[in-house]
């Protein structure tokens, strides 16, 4: 499963690495938190299950400017 990252599409589904690696991250902190998986867990890993959703389509990464803009105003 871990080999689905070393191909440039699943990034691409992404748009990019590093997107693909804020997905993944936020994706794995919300199954350790107890969420349920989009897909079968069958024995894998948070880390295996959340590819695998990204892989699926399950889960993308969305920006809101709005919320962006908030923040910063407030910092």
């Amino acid at each position: 499963m871990i080999e689905a990252l070393k191909h440039d599409g699943l990034a691409a589904k992404a748009g990019g690495r590093f997107k693909l690696c804020t997905l993944v991250q936020r994706r794995v902190a919300q199954l350790m938190e107890g969420h349920r998986p989009l897909v079968d867990r069958d024995g894998r890993s948070d880390l295996e299950v959340a590819i695998e959703e990204v892989l699926q389509d399950k889960i993308t990464l969305q920006f809101d400017p709005t919320a962006a803009a908030a923040k910063a105003a407030t910092a």
